[in-house]
Order: structure tokens, then sequence, then C-alpha cells
């Protein structure tokens, strides 16, 4: 699912692009390769087709964007440790270590001399 999300999300951006591209603006943009297809959208040429096209493919792509974050975190919020299998079902615990005997003792400090 998340795959098909992954794809559509790309689909869904070059289409954007290229109806954002293809409207006019101050600057014409692509818009001035369209201008022969007035006739073909009504008298007001492809400028209220345009808006209306970019708005439900933007709302599209906001819509895929947060499914997509929704189903991605849901599927990927696991842990390697969540899915590791315990061969007895406990945790084992230290090794004991082998006690050593008990070292002599040291001896004793000499005394210092008495004043006497």
């Amino acid at each position: 699912m998340v795959t098909v999300l992954f794809v559509t999300q790309i689909v869904l951006t070059v289409v954007l692009t290229v109806l954002v591209l293809l409207q006019k603006s101050s600057s014409i943009g692509l818009g001035a390769y369209s201008g022969s297809n007035e006739s073909v959208f009504g008298a007001k040429g492809p400028a209220g087709f345009l808006v209306k096209a970019t708005f439900t493919v933007g709302l599209l792509f906001v819509l895929n964007t947060i499914t997509l974050g929704y189903l991605y975190n849901k599927s990927h919020n696991q842990s390697v440790i969540d899915t590791m299998k315990s061969e007895s079902g406990t945790i084992p615990s230290a090794p004991v270590l082998p006690t050593t005997p008990a070292a002599p003792a040291a001896p004793a400090a000499p005394q210092a001399p008495s004043g006497e």
C-alpha cells in the first residue's frame, strides 16, 4: 500500500508542476505555448479550468501526503527488538565467576621507636 502511495505522490507532483507552469502569470511562463486552446475551454480560456484542476490536484497531493505519512509511520514504528524471539523466554543470568582464595594478610607496618 505504501508503494502505491509513493508512486501516486510522484505522479501528483509531476501533474501539479505542469498545471502550475501552464497557468498564465505576469511573466507568462509556459502558458505562452497554450494560446490557441482558448476555444476548447470556453470564452474565458483555460484560466478557469487550470485553476480548478490545480486546486483539485493540490488537494489530492496534500491528502496523499498525510495518508502516506500516517501509514509509513505506523508500519515503521517497530523496533528490531520487538521481532526477536528468545529461546527460553527468559533473560539469561550473568555467569558466575569462580571465587579466588583469600589473599594472605599484609604484614603490619613497623613501629617507630619510642623516645624513652
